[in-house]
């Protein structure tokens, strides 16, 4: 079976050599991998460059970028932006800064639509509604009028994540998407995901400094460390049996045992 998502990606900043080195993940469909670094590892990076997003004056790609046995690399900004949000999505780390403020849901859920589809507001809104809806939101005009200041954190996480799945990706990058929630909520979205992957066959990568959320929904991680994967496995094992110096390092720093019970 192809995998849905394959990388093989180094990066050098005109200020810095090696943010990447080789850096291989691949993720079958229906699938988790975890991408999991501590701040300065080369996460946010890997995000950008897999995406096409950062800024060529400034950095220098190398390697392969695989999605549906499509070659990202090389694709001019035009293509990409045909496969951003289509193909591929993103769900950001910070719901806040990532929703426009002075547009109400509804518009932005229409921009989206709009970016790769017509027939606005037939099926564009429709398919809005549903996904609110399974993300356990309202689907409601009412909420759909609202900015969005007028909703909580909780909330602006889920919107962007019915907006990330709007076009029916195959592939969906989380981008430490509970970084800015309460335990309570963070637990909520982390089902949420789980549940998204498994009833739709999404696959995701799941980018976190936070092992714990990790274990609960991933059924692959790869331990990124200086811009290098040291570890790369079965979460379990990955987390029972860790190998690498780096790796039991952030399991010490843990404060409660890890059971990824979840994937027995």
């Amino acid at each position: 079976m192809s995998a849905v998502f394959q990388t093989n990606l180094s990066v050098d900043y005109t200020s810095r050599r090696g943010v990447l080195r080789n850096v291989r993940t691949q993720v079958q469909e229906g699938e988790i991998l975890g991408l999991v670094g501590q701040s300065g590892s080369g996460k946010t990076t890997f995000v950008m460059a897999a995406l096409g997003l950062l800024d060529t004056r400034e950095s220098k790609v190398a390697g392969s970028v695989m999605v549906n046995g499509i070659e990202l690399r090389g694709m001019r900004e035009r293509e990409l932006r045909s496969i951003r949000g289509k193909l591929v999505s993103l769900i950001p780390q910070s719901p806040s800064a990532a929703l426009t403020p002075a547009l109400r849901l509804g518009r932005q859920f229409r921009e989206a639509w709009l970016a790769h589809r017509n027939e606005w507001p037939s099926k564009g809104r429709t398919r809005a509604r549903d996904l609110l809806e399974a993300c356990g939101l309202p689907g409601d005009e009412e909420f759909l009028r609202r900015y969005p200041h007028q909703i909580s954190v909780g909330q602006a996480q889920r919107v962007l994540i019915a907006m990330a799945l709007l076009h029916d990706p195959v592939l969906v990058i989380a981008d430490e998407p509970t970084s800015a929630l309460d335990l309570v909520i963070q637990r909520e979205i982390l089902d949420l995901l789980v549940g998204i992957s498994s009833e739709r066959r999404r696959s995701m990568v799941f980018i976190s400094h936070d092992l714990q959320a990790v274990a609960s929904v991933c059924n692959r991680i790869a331990i990124l460390h200086e811009g290098t994967i040291v570890e790369y496995g079965a979460t379990q094992a990955v987390l029972s049996s860790p190998v690498h110096p780096y790796t039991k390092l952030l399991l010490t720093a843990v404060l409660r045992p890890i059971l990824p019970d979840c994937l027995t």
